[in-house]
């Protein structure tokens, strides 16, 4: 198998989604890893590298495509990379298919392009490639957090530890998943007083097990609000898996914040679990509203360049050995985990959440690798 590894074109990314050490271990194996020329250059990856651990430096990303059966990258492909790809070749990326646009899932279709998004493989109610980028998410919000209070940026002026008869300032997190969880042995460990509210009961006392400082509260509306208009820093880490995730903090409930307070939406890459949340860049991270500063960077660990690419293609390593030793539907049809991470197959919708969300009819992945049992 033919595997390729392209330059991230989002503005700012810094990422690539397999370093030299991984490639090493790929091409071991003997299979064939393409790399676009530059493509570890943000994350400090020379080509030398890549071509020491038995890669094929290509000149450009379009060739990349054209020579693989799969292609393994980080951001949502684009129209003009999508142009490059051929029917039956498998393109894994963070698809975030809920927010994305409709153009993109139509190419997937038209293509016959199998799509793996990397942020719903699962395995055992885990997500094993998305946990490690949620992880380092979780660890920066603390350190953009205690930026956004500084005087200079707008903020309150509040040291996030506090010290001696200075209180700390109050991060409130919504959600006790991975990211949160992070974000809330960050905070804590910073001397930050820490709120953590969660729809999951079971959540909150694993947080607690392991941060007894941390507060923690069921995450009904009520108490959203109340903790909402008290944080100085409120840390959106919502995350409903394949969906779009709701609003669960107002407009109203934002407007009640106190000037210089700061949110930061990491739900954003899947619509935002803040109201008045909408895109920002890693030139341009935030916005105000209503004096409350709102930095919702979708791809935010693309400044953590080195780390987020190592993290990352670490988490990928098992399922491309699982591919390129059994064949893409060998693996489908051997690995439950991957097989839930596929959104399109042979020109079919597999996923039915998405399926329902652009009104096209869904199929199930088993029956169609049942139909074709020659595929390897």
């Amino acid at each position: 198998m033919n595997i390729g590894v392209i330059r991230e074109s989002r503005a700012g990314d810094h990422r690539v989604a397999l370093t030299p050490p991984v490639v090493r271990h790929l091409t071991e194996r003997g299979l064939v890893v393409w790399v676009e020329a530059g493509a570890g250059k943000g994350a400090m990856f020379s080509d030398d590298e890549y071509a020491g651990a038995g890669a094929q430096v290509a000149f450009s990303g379009a060739e990349v495509i054209r020579r693989s059966d799969l292609v393994a990258k980080i951001s949502v492909p684009t129209l003009e990379e999508l142009g490059y790809c051929r029917p039956g070749m498998v393109l894994m990326a963070f698809y975030h298919m809920a927010v994305a646009d409709r153009p993109v899932f139509q190419r997937l279709m038209e293509g016959a392009i199998t799509a793996i998004g990397c942020e719903i493989i699962q395995s055992g109610g885990r997500l094993p490639v998305l946990a490690p980028i949620s992880e380092i998410a979780g660890r920066m919000t603390v350190e953009i957090a205690a930026h956004l209070l500084r005087s200079g940026n707008g903020g309150r002026g509040i040291l996030l530890g506090g010290s001696p008869g200075v209180p700390p300032a109050h991060v409130v997190i919504l959600g006790a998943g991975t990211v949160g969880t992070w974000a809330a042995r960050a905070a804590s460990a910073g001397g930050a007083r820490v709120t953590a509210l969660d729809v999951d009961p079971e959540r909150l006392r694993r947080l607690m097990e392991h941060l007894p400082n941390v507060a923690t509260c069921l995450a009904e509306r009520e108490a959203i609000a109340e903790a909402v208009a008290g944080a100085d820093v409120v840390i959106g880490a919502v995350l409903v898996a394949g969906r779009k995730t709701p609003h669960v903090v107002t407009r109203k409930m934002v407007e009640t914040m106190r000037p210089g307070s700061a949110i930061i939406d990491l739900a954003i890459d899947q619509g935002g679990c803040v109201e008045t949340s909408r895109p920002t860049t890693l030139i341009q991270p935030t916005f105000l509203y209503h004096g409350v500063q709102h930095y919702c960077v979708p791809n935010l660990t693309a400044d953590m360049g080195r780390s987020t690419s190592i993290a990352l293609a670490q988490a990928l390593l098992p399922y491309l050995i699982e591919m390129g030793l059994r064949g893409v539907a060998g693996a489908l049809r051997h690995c439950p985990a991957l097989a839930h991470g596929v959104y399109t197959h042979r020109g079919a919708c597999v996923h039915p959440e998405l399926a329902g969300a652009w009104q096209v009819e869904a199929h199930r992945l088993e029956d169609l690798l049942a139909a074709n049992p020659e595929d390897k």
